[in-house]
């Protein structure tokens, strides 16, 4: 059904036509989309039985913009910018840029689709998409996961501020999966049970050392001093992260026995010694090629009979084998160009088997592996209502460009792994001492205990 503006539209607009063929093209009549759309006049498609959001289209020349040149990119630039936007849950709307995909690659439908596209009006008040991209950009200090250039990524995502972070992420400001013994718990109890878990597959004990690698905000390390009685250590990369974690540690009174540096994992002091390891969505910052660099230095740092927790995200699709087609279409698609350009800069999502191979490589013997996959993406889902339900406030922080960024990368995030697209693995590692002895019980029935905790 469409619905013209004011009920006067006469059709004779020459750019709500370009635009409604584009869209046609793009997804079909629109009885037979699961969507409505609206245009910028007000004028509204309504997709067949109860569409489950709406594709706004903003202004007359915005489809130009979001199909010249036709990839991932430039389509989620459109949103970035306002050109287009969605109304309901954006998560919903997560499969249009595969749906655009499938379409193009016919000929026929691609050469339509530009022909109209190219008729939308050129220039419009909208900043220009070169100008946006150059202020997400990370100085380019060496070559790639070279110390300066990890550092420089590491601030561009990071040091957003505290604050911004603050707003949906829970009262620890853990930033990763959480674990959700039901699925109504609450976003809280669900990151203290992942704290707790990770706790309890390290087996803590009262007295050990712990080094936490990309410690965050400290939640880790004050979880595990205030509930297991470790002395700890964390580090990371992001100034804004440490300064907040130190004031965190003060006010819980364990400034004796936790402490947080800016250090780099390759930095680690050559007589380090730690009985227990946690690294926490640290993994994915490192780079494949870095990965046996990574893991030689935990297992150096690591006492004999200790034992690593690498907790990460994987890429299913990776471990695949890819034939030419695929390796080409990823290329002018520019897949995932988004979350490099503007989210992860220099981050990378290899396969487990990259992750457990350099990690034996460099010494450690695989005691265990769990998939989170479907916790992480109840947690991403979290995180973007609450991010939604303090739009105001994170616009004011971080400007209207930078929330729809973090908005539409967790909700495509969340997508991405209800539908087994990536995974997130909290993999157990151990170094064997002289004789062969790993520091693990014979069973797992301990890691799953119901403790007491605060």
């Amino acid at each position: 059904m469409i619905a013209p503006a004011n009920g006067t539209h006469d059709g004779t607009d020459a750019a709500l036509s370009h635009s409604r063929h584009v869209v046609e093209e793009l997804f079909g009549a629109p009885g037979e989309r699961e969507f409505s759309v609206r245009y910028w006049d007000g004028t509204v498609e309504r997709g067949g039985r109860t569409p489950r959001f709406t594709f706004r289209i903003e202004r007359p020349g915005a489809l130009r913009r979001m199909l010249l040149p036709p990839n991932e990119l430039s389509i989620i630039e459109a949103y970035l910018s306002g050109d287009v936007d969605i109304d309901g849950r954006i998560e919903d709307a997560a499969t249009l840029g595969d749906a655009i995909n499938r379409r193009i690659r016919s000929a026929t439908t691609l050469a339509s689709i530009v022909r109209h596209a190219a008729a939308l009006p050129r220039s419009e008040a909208v900043k220009k998409v070169r100008a946006a991209r150059a202020e997400h950009s990370v100085e380019r200090v060496g070559d790639q996961h070279d110390k300066a250039r990890d550092r420089a990524a590491i601030h561009y995502h990071y040091d957003i501020g505290n604050d911004f972070y603050a707003l949906w992420l829970d009262k620890r400001m853990v930033y990763s999966c959480a674990y959700f013994e039901t699925p109504d718990r609450s976003l809280d109890d669900a990151q203290l049970a992942k704290l707790d878990l990770v706790c309890r597959k390290l087996r803590l004990r009262p007295g050990e050392r712990l080094l936490d690698v990309g410690c965050g905000w400290g939640a880790m390390i004050i979880h595990a001093a205030q509930c297991y009685g470790v002395t700890a250590l964390g580090i990371t990369l992001s100034e804004e992260q440490a300064k907040l974690a130190r004031e965190r540690i003060a006010a819980a009174g364990l400034s004796d026995r936790v402490r947080v540096e800016i250090r780099d994992y390759r930095d680690l002091p050559d007589d380090a010694q730690f009985d227990k390891i946690s690294s926490i969505g640290m993994v994915e910052h490192v780079g494949q090629a870095k990965l046996p660099v990574y893991f030689a230095a935990l297992y150096r740092a690591l006492a004999p009979r200790g034992l690593l927790l690498n907790h990460g995200i994987v890429s299913l699709g990776a471990a695949r084998p890819k034939r030419w087609r695929d390796k080409l279409e990823a290329r002018l698609w520019r897949r995932n160009a988004f979350i490099e350009q503007y989210v992860f800069p220099d981050g990378q999502l290899v396969p487990l088997q990259a992750v457990i191979g350099a990690a034996e490589g460099a010494g450690f013997e695989t005691r265990d592996a769990e998939s989170l996959r479907e916790h992480y993406a109840m947690t991403l889902r979290h995180w973007t209502s609450r991010l939604t339900a303090n739009a105001a406030r994170a616009i004011e922080i971080a400007g209207e460009r930078t929330y729809r960024t973090w908005k539409l990368y967790m909700a495509a995030s969340a997508h991405a792994f209800a539908a087994a697209s990536i995974n997130v693995v909290q993999t157990l590692l151990s170094k064997a001492d002289s004789e062969g002895r790993a520091g693990v019980p014979l069973t797992r029935g301990d890691m799953y205990r119901n403790p007491e905790t605060p």
